[in-house]
């Protein structure tokens, strides 16, 4: 009675403004409610908890951990006693036998008899001498509570990850040396016949069937350490890009010459197994790589892959730079000069890093920056401003005349200025003139700005094949260290601008500084198509490092001819692979992030959408850290990161599950180092409470590989107990066998975590009881006749899992769940499992239920339920399991709707039901998502979308919160309309008239070559009238409920009418039953949805994003000139083949009179 009116008075408090609570309950009584939550909740606690055993699982755990009274183990509040965590053998030489016959569930142990029951009823039978309860006594002691010291958790892990990287580092240097060795004894030889494999040509065969030129046979075999391709682990193969002749002499003698990696390709990957591709990228063009494969052209018969586009090598080339691009928009540049010089631009932009900074400034009879924004200033070269400025190329047009000492004193201007502030690269300075001509030299321009340092390099790049002005253009790159080129075509674009890069890497090279680079976190798809890579997860990020390769021989040394660049790729599981995940508890995380404050790895990180099947985001490889810890609002974290600090930092945060639809609010620590040799920072995040401790249980190997051998026993995937990845001979063990070998010493030379290990062993003999438990539940016929339960389930904070079917394995419903397709249901590289998770933030004792959404939509119709075992009843104590089942919907259901149907009534007429038609009965979650309604099509969507005005007033009565959340990595749908010339072609005398036009402009400017090389990307990129995805900002809401309010009952005015509802919490659960009066009418309320929306930002906050620059480590190696550099080698003129140009007129001629 009393509760009664306590659960009354709080309804009071929290319903201010709703109408009279009485009249309510007279619509929907609250008692009657009560009554079928109370029933259905126990019924399903019942039900989840036996097929579970989660109650034997937690008596097993306490009767172990729990002190005895006599015994000098510290109690739950004294500090946890750190005593000897093993066994000692003189204790079980005492009690012989102890582990075979008690930890064995097939032993003499009873189901659901304790190990310490077993234990008791042995030591009547013991010997006197040295006492078994002696034996208690230690091994309580064994087991021990522990506060994770984050500080030394991410330092240890911070050289584990210099170690490795260190490796990869090695390795690309033995190559740099066997490179430049090999290079110094070679002597050019122009007319240099040799065969060597090309990568698109090996095992292709003509019509006879013989084997074609540069092909030859080549054995393949599947390999699982390289995604299952067919390899060659003897030998590499060379890959030459499309628009480059195969027989070439410069390509034939650096084929040769760069032979000799071979050799260090395979030593190299014999000394360190994990190694995945290397390589040799050759500032002629060609690829090296090791170990060599097939590569298949795409569907118009070109792989567009070239090395020196790559970020690995223009890092690895180069220094960090700032550039200003001068484009000439005046009259003379209309029509495809003018195309061309977009492409051109387009080009140098894909050679900037993001440690280099750019603007672009056009030019006429005035001086137009691109992006009026950003007047005055240069921004980082990272995707997404480069992307900003492709845009605004589109927007040129060609008019008036030429002032180009305008401009060139302006790029002078900026690039001085913006060096002084110490915001840019702070090293190396260029200006890229993209022009039809130049009328004088501008020599006043250059003697006022940059004579005599010559600090700033000039690269002139002549559109069209007019050469009038090309002396004075040359004149400009020689005088200022820079080089001359000249484009006719779109096709010339690409190796023309490449160009550059050599040359502003040659005071690098003249330094002989072979810097170590390393990139972001990006997925080369140039190589992945080239592979015919296909992955159902989607193609995997990984790091490269790189160095660079010099000519050393005494006679080009002050050349600075750069050979190429080597690289080494390294996944980011690698990364993964040395995090200790047992320590981080389960909200605990790992993330790595670059000298940018860019992602190197995060759980938050989502560089892939599904589109049909799994692509990149467009700027994946740019996300920032705080943009995944947006609570960070002052940077405070990511500042500390990024200048290679090392400390500790604490935040709330609000962390999303289940694809974003739920949220946890918790309160991390961060502890965070540098990992030196590298440009990147480790972090690691705890959770307080229970995330911040972890316990230690020690057992016998004999008992504990006993019961790791039982045939429900698993182990995560993507954790590594033991590292059978650095030795050929250990690649074919699975994971239980190498923890077997090594634990009983057979293979003492196996790297294995002999902490998580014993770890493991405990939790397996903890488990063992169940599998016994649940063998009985399967062979007890009586049980489960409706096989309604499916499959009972456990995972321990060691990322070992137990599981049972209770129904043959082709007749489960979701038949996904526990595999490597169920990404959340299972332990992660980076994750506990959702249902391990969830159950974690429940109150002790409880199920948390749910639909899991990958099933919902696929209509597979299963309700999971888990629950949490503890170590003690302490919201400090961790956790050392989850148990849980997996149900069919239907029999969740109709366990619902039979206790819908009890009733107090004496003479049996209820007042109120669930079958009339006057009121809606659902049952949701502690989200806000429905798991019963009436309506099937109903389950699994957000209660507000079907009752918006319900779920408005338990949101203004405060049962549910709704909490904001952000995401900065959203994909928006964006429809590209069509352009004014698209329109104009619409008219079909227009189209003649631009048909001539360009087929004469094609007659005088283009070559064969342009057929096959233009960039399909950026074809795409521009492509009208498509709908696209493109990188925007979303706000969007979770809800969640207030778990102090068990009941509540509300009254909702509609136009004509009052709508009642009741909600009732479900006993031990996370639901609630909530029933609404059907007879009014609210559907003039707009309902609640979890749509996100997108962030508008208006012109002023946009420029002010662009102009904003947050910090960031430069670069320790800088080389910006040298005074020994020789500046002669300046460009030539490009010029046409005639004869391809006499050959092409016939046919256009036939085109036209057609």
């Amino acid at each position: 009675m009393w509760r009664d009116r306590s659960s009354i008075s709080i309804l009071l408090l929290l319903s201010v403004g709703c109408l009279n609570v009485a009249g309510s309950q007279q619509g929907i009584p609250l008692s009657v409610v009560k009554l079928w939550a109370s029933a259905f909740g126990g019924e399903i606690k019942s039900i989840s908890a036996k097929y579970s055993g989660s109650q034997l699982l937690q008596k097993e755990l306490w009767s172990i951990t729990t002190p005895r009274p006599g015994t000098n183990a510290s109690s739950e509040s004294s500090p946890p006693v750190k005593g000897n965590t093993r066994i000692n053998s003189r204790i079980l030489a005492a009690c012989p036998g102890f582990w075979e016959e008690v930890s064995t569930p097939r032993g003499p142990r009873k189901y659901g008899e304790s190990v310490q029951t077993a234990f008791r009823k042995r030591l009547k039978a013991q010997s006197p001498g040295l006492s078994c309860p002696e034996k208690h006594k230690e091994f309580v002691k064994s087991v021990r509570v522990e506060e994770i010291d984050g500080v030394k958790l991410v330092k240890n892990l911070a050289v584990k990850m210099e170690e490795m990287f260190r490796k990869k580092a090695e390795a690309t240097r033995r190559l740099v040396e066997a490179a430049e060795e090999a290079h110094r004894q070679h002597e050019d030889n122009p007319d240099l016949q040799y065969e060597y494999f090309n990568a698109v040509l090996i095992n292709e065969v003509d019509e006879e069937g013989n084997n074609v030129e540069l092909g030859g046979e080549f054995i393949l075999e599947p390999n699982d350490h390289f995604n299952n391709l067919s390899v060659n682990l003897s030998h590499s193969v060379v890959q030459v890009p499309t628009n480059m002749y195969n027989k070439d002499p410069d390509i034939v003698n650096g084929v040769y010459w760069s032979e000799a990696l071979n050799k260090v390709f395979v030593d190299n990957f014999e000394t360190d197994p994990t190694l995945i591709w290397q390589y040799f990228g050759s500032a002629k063009g060609f690829f090296r790589q090791y170990p060599g494969v097939k590569w298949h052209p795409d569907e118009h018969g070109v792989i567009g892959f070239d090395c020196r586009n790559r970020k690995w090598y223009i890092q690895a080339a180069t220094s960090p730079k700032d550039v200003v691009i001068l484009v000439d928009v005046s009259g003379s540049m209309k029509g495809l000069r003018l195309t061309i010089a977009r492409q051109t631009v387009s080009s140098i932009l894909d050679t900037l890093g993001d440690d280099d900074f750019f603007n672009i400034i056009a030019y006429n009879q005035e001086i137009h920056y691109v992006e009026p924004c950003l007047n005055g200033t240069l921004v980082r070269a990272d995707r997404t401003n480069k992307d900003h400025f492709r845009e605004h190329l589109d927007k040129l047009f060609a008019k008036g005349i030429g002032l180009l000492g305008e401009a060139l004193s302006e790029a002078f201007t900026i690039l001085n200025d913006f060096n002084q502030t110490g915001r840019g690269s702070v090293c190396s300075q260029a200006i890229m003139l993209v022009t039809d001509g130049a009328t004088e030299m501008y020599d006043d321009v250059f003697e006022k700005f940059n004579w005599p340092e010559r600090k700033v390099c000039i690269f002139p790049y002549l559109i069209g094949r007019e050469s009038a002005f090309a002396d004075n253009l040359k004149w400009m790159a020689c005088a200022n260290k820079g080089y001359f080129s000249q484009i006719s075509t779109l096709a010339d674009v690409q190796e023309n601008v490449m160009r550059y890069l050599h040359v502003m890497s040659r005071p690098k090279v003249i330094d002989h500084e072979h810097d170590t680079v390393w990139t972001e976190a990006y997925v080369d798809s140039a190589l992945s198509q080239a592979h015919k890579l296909k992955v159902k997860s989607g193609p995997s990020l990984m790091t490269t490092v790189a160095m660079p390769v010099f000519s050393t021989k005494n006679e080009t040394k002050n050349q600075g001819i750069l050979l190429g660049v080597v690289g080494t790729d390294i996944p980011l599981q690698e990364l993964m692979k040395l995090i200790p995940k047992h320590m981080l508890g389960i909200h605990g995380y790992v993330f790595a992030i670059t000298n940018n404050g860019y992602i190197l790895t995060h759980p938050d990180l989502r560089p892939l959408y599904q589109g049909g099947q799994k692509r990149r985001k467009p700027h994946y490889s740019s996300v920032d850290l705080s943009e995944v810890e947006w609570e960070d609002k002052d940077d405070i974290l990511r500042n500390a990161m990024v200048n290679r600090r090392t400390g500790t930092f604490s935040m709330e945060t609000k962390k999303t599950v289940d694809r974003g639809r739920r949220v946890l609010k918790m309160h991390y620590d961060y502890y965070y180092t540098d990992i030196k040799g590298t440009p990147f920072s480790v972090g690691v995040a705890l959770s307080r409470g229970h995330g911040k401790y972890f316990f230690r249980g020690n057992v016998s190997i004999d008992a504990g590989l006993r019961d790791l051998e039982q045939p429900d026993v698993a182990l995560a995937d993507e954790w590594t107990y033991c590292n059978t990845e650095e030795e050929h001979e250990h690649r074919h063990l699975t994971q239980i066998q190498a923890i077997k070998l090594f634990m009983t010493g057979r293979r003492p030379n196996l790297k294995c975590d002999r902490e998580l290990i014993q770890e493991v062993l405990f939790d397996a003999v903890v488990t063992a009881p169940l599998e016994a438990y649940w063998t009985g539940l399967a062979l007890n016929k009586s049980e489960n006749s409706d096989k309604g339960v499916e499959i009972t389930f456990l995972g321990t904070r060691t990322g070992l899992t137990r599981t049972n079917l209770f129904i043959p394995a082709d007749q489960l419903s979701n038949q996904d769940f526990l595999t490597a397709e169920d990404k959340e249901g299972v332990f992660n590289a980076d994750h506990f499992p959702l249902w391990y998770k969830r159950a974690a933030e429940q109150v002790p004792g409880t199920f948390v239920y749910s639909i899991p959404f990958s099933t919902a939509l696929e209509n597979k119709s299963v309700v999971l339920a888990s629950t949490a075992i503890q170590l003690q009843d302490d919201r400090k104590s961790p956790f050392f399991a989850a148990v849980g089942i997996q149900m069919k919907l239907e029999y969740f259901q109709r366990k619902f709707w039979t206790a819908c149907r009890q009733c107090t009534a004496l003479d049996g007429k209820c007042s109120i039901s669930c079958d009339n038609d006057d009121v809606n009965c659902y049952l949701i979650d502690n989200n806000g998502f429905i798991l019963v309604t009436e309506e099937q099509s109903q389950t699994g969507l957000f209660f507000g979308e079907v009752e918006g005005a319900v779920m408005s007033k338990l949101l203004q009565m405060g049962s549910f919160k709704r909490i904001t959340l952000y995401d900065y990595q959203a994909l928006c749908r964006e429809y590209s309309g069509s352009s004014d010339s698209a329109r104009t072609l619409s008219d079909p005398f227009s189209v003649v008239k631009w048909l001539l036009t360009e087929l004469v402009i094609f007659l005088l400017e283009f070559n064969l070559y342009s057929w096959w090389n233009i960039d399909l990307t950026v074809k795409a990129q521009r492509s009208r009238g498509k709908t696209m995805m493109v990188p925007c900002d979303t706000e969007y809401p979770a809800f969640v409920s207030e778990r102090t309010i068990k009941e509540t009952t509300g009254n909702i005015q509609c136009a004509d009418c009052v709508k009642s509802f009741v909600i009732q919490q479900i006993p031990s659960s996370n639901l609630f039953m909530v029933v609404v009066d059907n007879k009014c009418d609210c559907s003039s309320v707009p309902p609640v949805t979890m749509d996100p929306i997108e962030i508008m930002y208006n012109e002023s906050l946009k420029c002010d994003r662009l102009k904003f620059q947050k910090d960031r480590k430069k670069p320790e190696s800088c080389h910006p000139f040298h005074p020994e550099e020789n500046a002669m080698e300046c460009g030539s003129a490009s010029r046409l083949s005639r004869s391809l140009t006499a050959g092409l007129l016939p046919l256009i001629a036939a085109t036209v009179s057609r």
